[in-house]
């Protein structure tokens, strides 16, 4: 089983999942050339892919969807909340409903789905399994819950967001009405929260932490790291970052 990212931020974002022969997208914030292009650099093509998963309707997760999967013939699996507020849906070839609360299979991947805090219609994330690795995926959340917890405990990989320094979104140049979504109980998680959260999960499994979705002017890797790593006890260069620009490589989970 192993994974990488095609970026991740506010500009776009797009996960491969691969388990032997099956593999998934998650999320596509990018345009068609784009995502070729990207993909390419993992020597992959979009031919080679099982379908799209979605986490919910925000354009820098699921703006490229539509025109990738009608050209390719993808199938998309998303919540009934987050296709009712997709002004897309037209375009899609093949729809696939999901249950947040329902894992199901996807060739050899088993895909289990879990809702978040987040300011959308039926926001998810999700935990991928090839029955005996997990790989655990959380951004866009305004905060950790109990259920959360319990779903990403114990897995084997975890990409994380850590979205922003709250010092940092502070004093930024955002507007005062952007600051304060993305600080909200419906935004993002800070560097601190996804540190408590981090600490609350069972962690002695884990072969992998990318810190993902980090703002490009209210974060910096090494905060992110930093964080992190003072959780693990691990040095902050053993923490992985996906990057907006060119994602992260891939990762094996042994």
């Amino acid at each position: 089983m192993r994974f990488a990212s095609l970026g991740s931020g506010s500009r776009g974002n797009a996960l491969v999942v691969e388990v032997r022969q099956t593999r998934l997208l998650l999320d596509c914030g990018f345009s068609t050339r784009e995502m070729v292009a990207r993909l390419s650099r993992l020597e992959l093509r979009p031919e080679d892919f099982a379908g799209i998963l979605v986490t919910h309707e925000h354009a820098d997760h699921i703006g490229g969807v539509d025109r990738f999967a009608r050209k390719y013939a993808l199938p998309v699996w998303l919540t009934h909340g987050t296709l009712t507020n997709y002004t897309q849906t037209q375009a899609l070839p093949d729809i696939r409903l999901i249950d947040g609360h329902s894992a199901f299979q996807v060739g050899e991947i088993e895909v289990q789905p879990f809702h978040v805090p987040h300011d959308a219609r039926e926001p998810v994330q999700y935990v991928f399994s090839n029955g005996h690795r997990r790989l655990g995926v959380l951004t866009d959340t305004g905060n950790s819950t109990p259920h959360i917890e319990s779903v990403l405990s114990g897995c084997d990989a975890l990409v994380l967001e850590c979205n922003h320094d709250p010092d940092m979104l502070r004093d930024g140049p955002y507007p005062q009405a952007l600051k304060q979504r993305v600080a909200g109980r419906l935004g993002h998680l800070d560097n601190s929260a996804a540190a408590r959260l981090l600490a609350s999960l069972d962690n002695s499994r884990l072969q992998h932490l990318i810190a993902a979705h980090l703002s490009e002017k209210n974060n910096t890797p090494e905060l992110a790291r930093t964080a992190l790593s003072g959780i693990l006890n691990c040095e902050p260069g053993w923490i992985g970052v996906a990057g907006q620009s060119g994602g992260f490589g891939w990762r094996q989970i042994a």
